[in-house]
């Protein structure tokens, strides 16, 4: 009986309206970093607040020291990492205090009796913990709230549901590899008998009717929700679609206006767990840094050279991909044009006329050398391309990505972030064991229930 195992579970009913602590690991968030790129530019340059700017930096490094170190534990850990998390004593069956716990971490809920039994009769903790993904609490309340942050530039989770956040639900109970995350021609709308049942709208490209209907029918995204390619549905071309960035909730929240850095930026935010400031480095080449970008901001050129250099150098030849794409707000929808770059590729170019201008989609990962190669760059890719498909393939292949990923999860159903020896071991882990299997978030999740589990 749910009220009965209640008492013994974890306080955790209100915990999805309570999540501000799960972006925690996402460093420099404050209200005017989220709006400084793409919304408030001045002279063309990404600000930064510089009193006290090299020590803050000092700070924010300290504050990524341990995650990023976790990139490199991963690479080291490999196979014996996973052997390692399977020790005697997650080996044993969990004892009903702690199967409820596991339950509550992962769906909110507590479990059924049956469900009880049967986590208590599983052979180890994980095979346990994975029942509690079945929950149907799993998928329209701790995915969709882990998600919604990801899909607008106040990261807040009291936002609509939308087929970003649709598609995030969707690869999760698949287990859809979670690296193709920023690149696969994936989108996951209602199903027929859905749509049917609650006489849902088809999906569109130009609003967010579907999912405004299935929010206000409490649709369940446990069952509800069905795979498609968005080169089928949108008008794409198949090459030019990029897992949730060329959603309709990603374009509309980070191609609208600006210069589409903000689709740079908060994809480096939302899925490798660092802001710009972090990986700031000021050793890269300026010779792609656009137009709109003044070498002398306020008169002073040391100031682009000891701060605006360390973001643009690496961003500029990296958000290049983006130079097709751009969200219409007369149309509501994300136009692309092969061939042609977006006007806002150009704007303010006179600001300094010698800086890039823009003339196709290839970019370059310049943080392939120098300090943010502690990011984890594969080496079976040749750190450049064209469009957003291979750089979404580039981001989503780095280490990092895995390592956010992961981190994320473990702050989530643990209620902290890892601090101890114990902890970055076993988060070590989980990275190995998510490659191992197929980038199944569901793993993740139910591997790190076992470990926070308790006595």
């Amino acid at each position: 009986m749910r009220s009965l195992l209640s008492q013994k579970a974890d306080v955790v009913g209100t915990r999805h309206y309570l999540i501000d602590f799960t972006m925690g690991i996402l460093q420099a968030k404050s209200k005017p970093q989220l709006t400084r790129v793409d919304v408030s530019m001045k002279n063309g340059m990404y600000e930064l607040d510089l009193k006290n700017d090299l020590a803050a930096r000092k700070v924010r490094r300290k504050a990524k020291l341990a995650p990023d170190l976790l990139v490199l534990a991963a690479s080291v850990l490999g196979l014996v990492g996973y052997a390692v998390f399977l020790d005697s004593a997650q080996a044993q069956s969990p004892t009903p205090t702690q199967a409820t716990r596991m339950y509550n971490r992962i769906a909110g809920v507590p479990p059924t009796q049956a469900e009880l039994n049967q986590m208590t009769s599983a052979p180890d903790p994980v095979t346990a913990a994975l029942i509690a993904t079945n929950d149907p609490a799993f998928y329209n309340d701790t995915i969709r709230n882990m998600a919604a942050p990801w899909t607008n530039r106040d990261q807040s989770v009291f936002v609509p549901l939308n087929d970003y956040t649709a598609t995030v639900v969707g690869m999760v109970r698949d287990n859809v590899p979670f690296n193709t995350l920023l690149s696969a021609d994936l989108v996951y709308i209602a199903s027929s008998s859905a749509s049917s049942t609650n006489n849902l709208p088809a999906y569109s490209y130009s609003n967010n009717n579907l999912y405004a209907q299935m929010d206000a029918n409490s649709v369940d995204l446990s069952s509800a929700l069905v795979t498609s390619t968005q080169s089928a549905i949108t008008g794409l071309p198949a090459a030019a679609t990029a897992g949730v960035m060329t959603t309709y909730g990603g374009a509309s929240a980070f191609f609208i206006n600006g210069t589409n850095r903000a689709m740079f930026r908060f994809t480096m935010m939302n899925h490798l767990c660092n802001d710009l400031p972090t990986i700031m480095d000021t050793t890269r080449p300026p010779d792609r840094i656009r137009q709109d970008v003044t070498r002398s901001p306020g008169g002073v050129s040391t100031l682009f050279l000891t701060n605006c250099v360390g973001c643009h150098s690496g961003m500029d030849p990296m958000a290049q991909a983006f130079a097709y794409y751009n969200f219409d707000v007369t149309s509501n929808t994300l136009v692309y044009t092969p061939g042609q770059t977006q006007a806002k590729y150009h704007i303010n170019a006179t600001n300094f006329p010698q800086g890039f201008s823009t003339p196709d989609d290839s970019w370059s990962n310049r943080w392939r050398q120098g300090p943010n190669m502690i990011l984890g760059w594969s080496g079976n890719l040749p750190g450049s391309g064209n469009g957003a498909k291979s750089l979404g393939t580039e981001l989503e292949s780095s280490t990092q990505f895995t390592s956010c990923q992961v981190t994320r999860v473990f702050q989530d159903v643990c209620f902290r972030a890892p601090s101890t020896s114990a902890d970055f071991t076993q988060v070590g882990n989980m990275i190995s064991s998510f490659q191992q299997h197929n980038y199944s978030l569901r793993q993740v999740f139910a591997e790190a229930a076992a470990y926070c589990m308790g006595n």
